[in-house]
């Protein structure tokens, strides 16, 4: 087993490391995550709760683990 580097629980090089960084900063400055983080922040964001944006546009508040499935239900191609 790789040993695991400070702040990279994947054990990643430096170099995959920083493309990785990259890959998700720009991921997460899509036009579309940017429209659902304001959304959530109008609908109000809770500690115990997410908010699940479903392929159909709504919105619904969900358990966190529920929300964290959505690869697994097929949702996310």
């Amino acid at each position: 087993m790789a040993k695991k580097r400070p702040g990279n629980s994947q054990g990643l090089s430096r170099e995959a490391l920083a493309a990785k960084r990259a890959r998700d900063l720009a991921a997460a400055n899509t036009k579309d995550r940017e429209e659902k983080r304001a959304e959530n922040q109008r609908i109000g964001q809770r500690s115990d709760s997410d908010l699940h944006h479903t392929p159909s546009g709504a919105v619904r508040r969900t358990s966190i683990a529920y929300n964290r499935a959505t690869h697994s239900r097929g949702e996310v191609a």
